[in-house]
């Protein structure tokens, strides 16, 4: 008899612990989901903070190096025209020289006529490097008259920036050797305002922080 009514109580007293349970857990819930639900709009946010602080040191980066695209020593060989640019006030090249079907002179003034494998010596002889050329006409590049916004958005584009994705950029500006004859110039030619390890670093810091486009 005593062990039936032991059974009977065991059996009320594993009934109330659920019945408790389960008001816990009803309990809970809720406050779990605030919890939740609080998490998740801070991750959010700091998200977010996250991004506009990127995007933000990306436009800076990109105004930095932007410096060195307009330098005559960039900007000469990006005309808007298809005449290349000379000297530090960025002329029209003399004896009328034009860009050619494949930026590499037309007719007889072929760029590679004057501009040898190296810098000739002497103030005001012609500066050389063996890929000497101008980008050709199906792929201009332009940089002459962009503004940073119009300038970076092309930069970014394949179907304007020779077919690169931005993180190849980064290469082509450490590593193209004409683009490095622009801080080995010849004699007077002015030098870049940027060494190109810290222009090349401004490209990199550009892409990894997004490459967002200054307004």
């Amino acid at each position: 008899m005593q062990s039936s009514v032991d059974n009977r109580q065991n059996r009320v007293r594993r009934i109330v612990t659920w019945i408790v349970i389960v008001g816990l857990l009803f309990l809970a819930a809720p406050i779990y989901k605030g919890a939740a639900n609080s998490a998740f709009a801070a991750a959010t946010s700091q998200a977010a903070a996250m991004g506009q602080k990127g995007d933000a040191g990306a436009r800076a980066a990109f105004l930095a190096a932007y410096t060195v695209f307009m330098h005559p020593r960039c900007m000469n060989c990006h005309p808007a025209g298809d005449v290349p640019l000379q000297g530090d006030e960025s002329r029209p090249h003399a004896q009328n020289v034009k860009r050619g079907p494949d930026g590499r002179g037309k007719y007889a003034l072929k760029c590679a006529n004057c501009h040898q494998a190296t810098n000739l010596p002497g103030e005001n002889m012609p500066p050389g490097n063996p890929n000497w050329h101008l980008p050709p006409p199906k792929m201009r590049m332009v940089f002459e008259g962009k503004s940073p916004g119009d300038l970076c958005r092309q930069l970014k584009d394949p179907r304007q920036n020779g077919g690169m994705k931005v993180e190849q950029l980064i290469h082509h500006v450490g590593e193209d050797k004409l683009v490095l004859w622009g801080w080995d110039p010849g004699d007077r030619r002015t030098k870049p305002p940027l060494s190109n390890a810290e222009f090349t670093q401004k490209v990199r810091e550009w892409v990894n922080k997004g490459a967002a486009c200054p307004e």
